[in-house]
């Protein structure tokens, strides 16, 4: 049984996306490229430290409850590089196609239209997010004390802020490829129903195999990662100004760490 409180936490985030595509109402058709670029940064940050503290973090704690001892870091390294090969696959399966980066598709060969691929790369990127905060709420409701509550929606809420500015950033250019404003908003915002969908799925899988629950911890740290190196700070540091990528970064990773750690 999912409490109120897990359903509130899945939410969070959706809202943080929902909020951050609606800046296409009152934003011009394009985002400042400087503003992007911290954007971006800010986001990729708040990804890191989420991976780190919320993540890897609580899996080998686990791990050492359990009575691994000195290689509690074992299940964490086996899930994170599980992730990061599981979202190698997804990227390399998935006809997708991402903004501001180039204009060519990657993935199979598709007849898709170029809207419905960018939905799609942001949906792999939303896959990850939805997938830690799951399974972190699923954590937290298995007791032990090595997730909280507090802890489990601070890690909620570092998701929404740094969906806040991604909503934005896949709206505008969406709208700047000529969807009007509101199909503009729907898109940006139907690409992150991923993120409560992922959640609640992976709560119910943790519910069945509580054993590989750091893991599965990992797994989500693995494909966050994978995305802010892959895809996030690629597209961030390219053109002039990468340094306000990394000054965005820096922000959001102080941010997302001093949340977890302080409520945590």
């Amino acid at each position: 049984m999912i409490s109120s409180n897990t359903i509130i936490g899945i939410i969070i985030p959706f809202i943080g996306t929902t909020l951050g595509s609606a800046m296409v109402f009152f934003m011009k058709d394009k985002i400042n490229t400087l503003i992007q670029k911290i954007l971006l940064g800010f986001a990729s940050g708040v990804m890191m430290a989420a991976s780190v503290w919320s993540l890897l973090v609580p899996a080998m704690n686990m791990s050492e409850e359990a009575g691994l001892g000195k290689l509690s870091f074992l299940p964490a390294a086996i899930g994170f590089m599980i992730g990061i090969l599981g979202l190698l696959c997804i990227d390399h399966l998935t006809p997708h196609l991402h903004i501001g980066i180039n204009s060519k598709p990657e993935g199979p060969k598709t007849s898709l239209q170029r809207t419905t691929m960018m939905i799609l790369a942001v949906a792999i990127h939303n896959l990850p997010e939805g997938m830690a905060v799951g399974v972190v709420f699923a954590g937290m409701l298995m007791g032990g004390g090595s997730i909280s509550l507090s802890a489990a929606f601070a890690l909620s809420i570092g998701i929404a802020i740094q969906n806040f500015p991604e909503g934005a950033i896949i709206s505008m250019p969406l709208r700047a490829e000529g969807s009007s404003k509101r199909k503009a908003f729907y898109y940006g915002t139907l690409s992150g129903l991923v993120e409560p969908l992922g959640a609640i799925l992976t709560i119910l899988l943790a519910n069945i195999m509580i054993p590989i629950l750091p893991y599965l911890l990992s797994f989500a740290a693995g494909a966050m990662v994978y995305v802010i190196v892959e895809e996030i700070i690629p597209e961030a540091s390219e053109g002039e100004h990468s340094n306000l990528a990394t000054i965005g970064f820096a922000i959001g990773f102080v941010i997302m760490m001093a949340m977890d750690v302080a409520l945590g």
